[in-house]
């Protein structure tokens, strides 16, 4: 495929402001940028599929952690799928898909070495940002290296219907769960989960306190949970662990938008006792499985085992729209913003 005459500009998200709690449309604006043609080794992406994702929040605080906070007036970046339409880098040419770090923008020039070609014919490209991409993985290795899930076992998810959630209730049922339980935020979700993803049972945790319906859900206890949201759920998960119980802490979403002292659990003592395991986990730190992730999960998307959903915003304009309602649960399944 010949090359494309690339566009003089584009547009990109920079970060204006810090947000002080939930983030504000004034807190981003969206920017016409020059594109920049390729140097030797380079590649020019016209982006398909961005990603937003709940680690962006903390990004944008001027605090160190495990990734560099975004830069004010500078493009923001994150997971993006889309096609080369320029290319002075060897192993790739025009017209290839290729998933790559720098989203939040509608064209992007980038090291070849930071690009990884994928098949868009096989699956949607838009998986490779979910199912099959950075949140799958985390899903996939959070629960079978972290949280060492054994056949018969009963795990507990929290946040179960969002990208990373709605995987491991599926993959601990594919492996062998005696009994998977999951917690969402609407009637809707909670739905999903029992009629489409084959959870066991499933409760809204807006209905009544978080424990009383784990109690309910699973009377005996629960061997393993899958931490997406923190606060009154760890609680809860703490007090409904068995002895030698862990739990695997993946997110805390319930607390990134907090002005105040983030609430922790009260009963963290119990953990004495019963002896557990919680331990956090970054994905990057499981990219060893990669392989196997990738598949053992294309594996059972091929044959209908898997279910997936995505919720697709529309347009490089609506980026920071769709990141705000991802934070406040708007998603099923992965959100992704679709760019025309």
């Amino acid at each position: 495929m010949a090359e494309q005459p690339l566009p003089a500009t584009a547009r990109e998200w920079h970060l204006k402001a810090r947000p002080n709690g939930w983030p504000v449309a004034s807190d981003a604006e969206l920017v016409e940028a020059p594109v920049r043609a390729p140097e030797p080794g380079e590649l020019v992406v016209r982006n398909a599929y961005l990603s937003v994702d709940p680690y962006m929040r903390g990004r944008m605080n001027d605090v160190k952690s495990y990734v560099p906070p975004f830069q004010l007036d500078r493009p923001m970046d994150g997971g993006a799928v889309g096609y080369v339409v320029a290319s002075a880098a060897e192993g790739f040419e025009v017209g290839d898909a290729v998933l790559h770090g720098q989203g939040w923008r509608e064209y992007a020039t980038l090291r070849a070495a930071h690009a990884v070609k994928v098949d868009g014919a096989k699956v949607p490209l838009s998986y490779y940002l979910g199912v099959l991409g950075m949140p799958g993985l985390t899903a996939y290795a959070g629960l079978l290296a972290v949280g060492a899930l054994q056949p018969g076992e009963t795990v507990f998810v929290s946040g179960a219907a969002g990208a990373v959630g709605s995987l491991v209730g599926q993959i601990a049922k594919l492996k062998g769960a005696g009994r998977v339980v999951g917690s969402a935020g609407s009637a809707a979700k909670v739905a999903t989960l029992l009629d489409e993803y084959g959870f066991d049972a499933a409760f809204n945790y807006k209905d009544a306190p978080v424990a009383e319906q784990l109690a309910a859900a699973a009377p005996e206890g629960i061997d393993v949970y899958f931490d997406n949201v923190g606060g009154d759920h760890l609680e809860a998960a703490i007090g409904a662990l068995k002895v030698r119980g862990r739990a695997v802490l993946c997110g805390a979403i319930a607390q990134y938008n907090e002005t105040g002292a983030p609430v922790g659990p009260r009963n963290l003592a119990l953990a004495i006792g019963k002896r557990l395991r919680l331990e956090g986990m970054l994905v990057n730190d499981h990219q060893g499985l990669q392989a196997e992730f990738t598949e053992e999960v294309a594996g059972w998307l091929a044959d209908g085992r898997l279910g997936y959903r995505e919720t697709v915003v529309e347009g490089v304009e609506h980026t920071m729209d769709a990141f705000v309602g991802l934070l406040r649960g708007e998603n099923t399944g992965k959100m992704v913003v679709k760019l025309a």
